[in-house]
């Protein structure tokens, strides 16, 4: 009887133990050491560059011909390459992102039976070496899947070293290569939008040395900054756009195309340079075999181009805060054509545009050009590729995200084969507010009700933002790398710093990385130093945990049992991640009251007591009022009392 009454006490306690305890720890999220972290003279503790900061650089001069019957690319690139290292490079290291669209390549063979947006089925494509020379010598080289090693003879110096590398290539175009580039068949001929075009240099930096990872799909670039000069030799019935600047548009383009786009250079509103009617007409292009377009775009990572018969043209002019000027450009087929479609795009680039520009940093490229394809979306400096069928909102939203690339990851050049977030979820953030200022608000967003969006953004399936692109499961990807980064962000903006210390902080992060390597921590560093909070506990609960939030109303009392001497009010932290807490008591009357809670409070554990001053019996208090936070559970949020809660 002894062992039976102890171990059904025992039993008892472990119950009531379990019913009662929160999963939160503030020992866990508050953890002293967390973002501590090795700092050096290449990168501050105030998440700035060092003194001794440096990165390696590369310029390329690039000459291609397009063979639109084999849907071929072929011709040569010249990189001259920079060491600003410490350290003596006795090897180099390049991407060859095309020899991922081949069935024996490590993303061949990592892509599902079914296909999928990173998959390339059934077509064997890759680059075709023709020769590798350093310094005009015969290089010595191998390539291991989309990576090719040069080892040099003698190691190039540090600081000082530079090393002048050509390689003469040709390849296929996939039709759609990732949904990167590919080509779309339309019925005045084909487009084709071409990115990953040319060998480029891996990044060299003070955090890995070479950084190699393969290219699989899923996980986009990380490249050193340059200057491009590249020519695309291609039928003159095309119409040829790219990065950058067009060198020779009196050599490429009709003379009443050169008046019009002169015109649209310093036109507010659209000017159709190249109309649909004109599309099938022979004398809305030079009377040649073949031209060669010629383009330039300084202190860039990465160039690309798309080329067509097809192409509606028409621009206009962008306004920048300093004074400098660009030009919005659209390239689209007749199938795009119209009013609710892509006859817009220039105006949407320019909104785009001008709204980043005059919040966060100015855009740095003398045109942005929309170009309509095959591709869903993607974005390279100073042009992106976007759907040939989108309209309206769906067009407007494509266009703002793509161009809100050319701050992330083209100005602010983050990791992106490694950190996702840093380009797709800090765009998403941003686009939130382009989209509300757009026209007045037409594409306006709905209030977003963060209670229901958190049923989806901590489902069970979820991997955790911080996390390899290509360790993101295929269907978890829109979330992690795009909407829960971008939702904290906003978050940390509006219910945590407030829009004037985040901006503060946001943009000065912005200007100091701009055309540099920051990393998450530089980022996080640079976000508390700037705002004047240690937000640890912010980034560890939502880049690099699967936690949850689960705010509630524990229990109402009234001082002495008399509502006129005011009550006294438990709220409770029940799951492992914690936000600020909003408490809105509503008494009998009608009247509101609201009481503000730093999240300092959690810091004493999971529950927080606090008296009011109320006159009036209460009709219900209520954690979270606005669902300005990703609660779990809505129906723990509100207490009333019992006798309204039994009607």
């Amino acid at each position: 009887m002894f062992k039976k009454h102890v171990f059904l006490g025992l039993a008892l306690l472990l119950s009531t133990a379990a019913l009662a305890q929160s999963k939160y720890s503030a020992h866990e999220l508050f953890h002293p050491l967390w973002n501590y972290g090795p700092v050096s003279p290449m990168r501050s503790a105030a998440g700035v560059p060092g003194p001794g900061y440096w990165q390696n650089s590369a310029d390329y001069k690039i000459a291609v011909s397009l063979d639109d019957v084999a849907n071929k690319i072929t011709g040569d690139v010249e990189i001259t390459y920079k060491n600003n290292s410490p350290d003596k490079l006795p090897f180099l290291w390049l991407q060859l992102d095309q020899n991922s669209f081949n069935t024996q390549s490590r993303g061949g063979k990592t892509t599902p039976i079914s296909g999928g947006r990173f998959g390339n089925l059934a077509f064997e494509g890759g680059y075709k070496i023709e020769s590798v020379t350093i310094d005009g010598k015969p290089a010595n080289f191998i390539v291991e899947d989309t990576r090719m090693q040069i080892r040099l003879a003698s190691p190039l110096a540090e600081k000082i070293g530079t090393a002048k590398i050509k390689i003469a290539y040709s390849f296929t175009s996939p039709e759609n290569a990732s949904d990167r580039m590919g080509i779309q068949q339309t019925k005045n001929g084909a487009i084709y939008t071409v990115a990953q075009w040319f060998p480029r240099v891996c990044v060299y930096d003070d955090i890995e040395g070479w950084n190699v990872l393969p290219y699989l799909g899923a996980g986009e670039f990380y490249l050193e900054y340059g200057n491009f000069e590249y020519s695309i030799n291609a039928p003159a019935s095309h119409i040829v756009v790219g990065s950058g600047e067009l060198l020779n548009p009196t050599e490429v383009y009709t003379a009443d195309q050169v008046k019009k786009w002169a015109a649209a250079a310093n036109s507010e509103t659209t000017v159709v340079i190249r109309s649909a009617a004109e599309v099938t007409d022979p004398a809305s292009r030079p009377a040649k075999d073949r031209l060669t377009w010629k383009f330039k775009c300084n202190n860039a990572r990465d160039v690309a181009f798309a080329s067509s018969k097809s192409f509606i043209l028409d621009a206009c002019r962008i306004n920048l805060p300093s004074g400098k000027k660009s030009m919005a450009v659209s390239v689209y087929p007749i199938e795009s054509d119209g009013k609710e479609a892509w006859a817009r795009s220039s105006e949407y680039v320019k909104a785009s545009i001008e709204h980043y520009s005059n919040w966060l940093y100015e855009y740095s490229y003398p045109v942005a050009t929309n170009v309509a394809g095959m591709v869903s979306g993607m974005e390279y400096p100073g042009i992106i590729f976007c759907g040939y069928k989108d309209k309206t909102a769906s067009l407007w939203g494509v266009t703002d995200h793509e161009f809100g690339h050319n701050w992330f990851p083209m100005i602010v050049g983050s990791n992106e084969r490694k950190f996702a977030w840093m380009d797709e979820g800090f765009n998403t953030f941003i686009n939130f507010y382009s989209t509300d200022a757009f026209n007045k608000g037409e594409y306006k967003n709905r209030k977003f009700d963060m209670h229901t969006i958190a049923k989806s953004m901590f489902r069970e399936t979820a991997d955790p933002i911080m996390s390899i692109p290509d360790v993101i499961q295929t269907r978890n990807l829109g979330w992690e790398a795009y909407n829960k980064p971008g939702f904290g962000l906003r978050i940390l903006r509006e219910n945590i710093l407030g829009a004037d210390r985040f901006d503060y902080a946001f943009k000065n992060y912005i200007n100091k990385w701009a055309f540099k390597h920051p990393t998450p921590m530089d980022f996080f560093r640079a976000m508390e130093d700037g705002a004047g909070e240690d937000l640890g506990w912010f980034w560890k609960a939502w880049f690099y945990e699967l936690w949850r939030l689960d705010q509630s109303v524990k229990d109402v009392d009234y001082v002495e049992q008399d509502p006129a001497k005011g009550a006294v009010i438990t709220i409770e932290n029940l799951d492992k991640m914690a936000m600020p807490a909003v408490v809105e008591v509503e008494l009998t009357s009608g009247e509101k009251e609201r009481f503000t809670f730093p999240v300092e409070i959690w810091q004493r554990g999971s529950s927080w007591t606090f008296r009011t001053s109320t006159k009036l019996p209460i009709k219900s208090v209520v954690i979270d009022p606005d669902h300005s936070f990703p609660d779990m559970d809505s129906k723990n949020n509100t207490w009333k009392p019992l006798s309204v809660r039994s009607r």
